[in-house]
């Protein structure tokens, strides 16, 4: 470089120096005079200001992730400094299943499922109708129940005979009696299956009538199984026919194991109920294994009903208030009998004890709502044709066939109504994250409104309380910003109330140090 370009380059760079230099005397000149141009009332409506923005930002970060900030920073960063571990903190296996049941079920939020327990129309619903007047069934449950019917009795072939076609139309009647009519004039011209189990839901008014139903169903669905399974592989027609065989089989097959159960016949339904599943494991969406459990549970079957939840009660499998609540129910039975809340909270809790909490904390968790039905302190109904898992509908479904086993079980509901309460201070705030179990639907409610009878009153998901801080960050923000807004309005008046509060603090602390004098000369003269 030349001497030339290297001296017409420093005097560049000088010239763009001064100028940054000016520019920086010229910004704090004008910073300087709006400083001092500012009046104290500018100070005291930033003090107000700040003061309610920082309280709505503290309120809106609890909102979000449901702890405050001073919290969410002494856990995630002092703590971990000082050497400290989170015991909050859910275990790696628990947040695991806890991922894995929100991959899987997330999907299904608000699916209405086929009530496993559900009861008989004509037998059942009908009489309750007939004493109380009420409709315990809603339309959307029925027309629910129609869907499944046409899904599990019908197929593409039923044209193709008489009694088949006539209940391919009965199936979407309305009207009991026309369904009635057409199951019986299906019968006159063939066995049909269908027209019996048609006849055993609605026209039977008790169990027995419905059980002989039943077994006709049977034999004629047997006869229809078998001829369909030997054609099932000659093309598509006959592999959906033999699929609706075998619905309806497996349909007949439980509903007379769920006749032999209520009519006290209680190990012949097991061992119908065990080899349905042997013989149909595939067909797990019935969901059978609900059947067996509250079988076992009144032959007071423990070791057989643990058995059964050790192969359901799986991370692969979807939960259901059956299986939560019973599993609380067999840990809780180890030390229910002899649990004591005040023994328990000067010792501590034992090993089995914790396991019995913590069961109980899980299955509130999947389903809040079956506590209040199985402490009685809310009144059951008559459960409906389908249920919402985690919802109302099916708490009330659980509560109606299991309470006779949670009071069977010394203390049972004792341990239930000293913890279950406690569940909702371990889960995270908002309810949207879950602690256990993927996060609790929010139409949980619409859909229960829809699936139970209007006269219920439907139970919602419990509200976690605000912590203390937040509400006393809040009401200190709030208190600031009405100072400062009556210091801006009204600064004369505001000026002689603080020195009115001052005089006043001046004079307690005084009286105080008098107090506090006469007293100490008080002792003295006494010794």
């Amino acid at each position: 470089m030349t001497r030339k370009a290297l001296w017409i380059s420093t005097r560049t760079h000088r010239q763009h120096v001064l100028l940054l230099y000016s520019w920086c005397l010229l910004f704090s000149f004008s910073v300087s005079m709006f400083l001092n141009t500012l009046t104290p009332k500018f100070y005291v409506a930033l003090t107000g200001t700040s003061s309610l923005i920082s309280g709505l930002i503290l309120w809106w970060y609890f909102r979000k992730y449901g702890t405050s900030f001073i919290e969410q920073v002494s856990v995630s960063h002092l703590r971990p400094l000082l050497g400290g571990v989170d015991n909050s903190a859910p275990s790696a296996a628990s947040a695991a299943g806890g991922d894995a049941d929100s991959n899987r079920q997330s999907v299904s939020e608000c699916k209405v499922w086929r009530n496993p327990l559900n009861l008989f129309r004509g037998a059942e619903y009908n009489r309750y109708t007939w004493v109380t007047g009420r409709e315990p069934l809603t339309y959307y449950d029925m027309n629910l129940s129609a869907q499944d019917h046409q899904t599990f009795f019908t197929c593409d072939t039923d044209h193709l005979r008489p009694a088949d076609a006539i209940m391919q139309k009965a199936w979407r009647e309305r009207n009991p009696q026309a369904r009635i009519s057409a199951a019986h004039e299906a019968l006159e011209l063939n066995e049909c299956a269908t027209a019996y189990i048609l006849l055993a839901e609605e026209e039977a008014t008790t169990i027995v009538e419905a059980e002989k139903l039943f077994k006709q169903a049977l034999k004629a669905g047997e006869g229809c199984y078998r001829r369909s399974q030997q054609l099932q592989h000659h093309g598509a027609q006959y592999e959906a026919q033999h699929r609706r065989d075998t619905n309806v089989l497996v349909y007949i097959k439980r509903r007379l194991a769920m006749c032999a159960r209520k009519l006290g016949r209680t190990r012949e339904a097991v061992k119908m109920m065990r080899d349905l599943m042997k013989e149909f494991p595939l067909l797990s969406m019935f969901n059978i294994h609900e059947n067996l459990l509250e079988a076992l549970l009144e032959l007071q079957a423990y070791a057989d009903v643990q058995a059964v939840l050790a192969k359901y009660d799986d991370i692969s499998l979807p939960k259901s208030a059956t299986i939560c609540y019973t599993a609380a129910l067999l840990k809780a039975r180890a030390v229910s009998d002899k649990f004591s809340p005040e023994a328990a909270s000067r010792r501590g809790l034992s090993t089995a004890e914790m396991n019995a909490v913590e069961a109980i904390h899980r299955a509130v968790e999947f389903n809040p709502h079956v506590p209040k039905y199985l402490l009685e302190m809310k009144s059951l109904i008559l459960p409906p044709e389908h249920i919402l898992k985690r919802g109302d509908s099916e708490a009330i479904a659980y509560a109606f066939f299991h309470l006779q086993h949670w009071k069977r079980v010394e203390g049972a509901l004792n341990l239930l109504h000293c913890t279950w309460e406690g569940t909702f201070r371990m889960i995270p705030y908002p309810l949207e994250k879950g602690h256990l179990f993927y996060p609790y639907p929010i139409c949980t409610e619409t859909a229960d409104r829809e699936l139970l009878p209007s006269f219920h009153e439907v139970s919602v998901y419990p509200k976690k309380e605000l912590p203390f801080f937040i509400l006393f960050t809040a009401g200190l923000c709030s208190f600031t910003a009405m100072l400062a807004l009556l210091t801006h309005q009204f600064p004369e008046l505001m000026g002689v109330f603080a020195k009115a509060v001052s005089i006043l603090c001046c004079c307690s602390l005084l009286v105080n140090k008098d107090t506090s004098a006469g007293k100490a000369e008080l002792n003295a003269a006494r010794y």
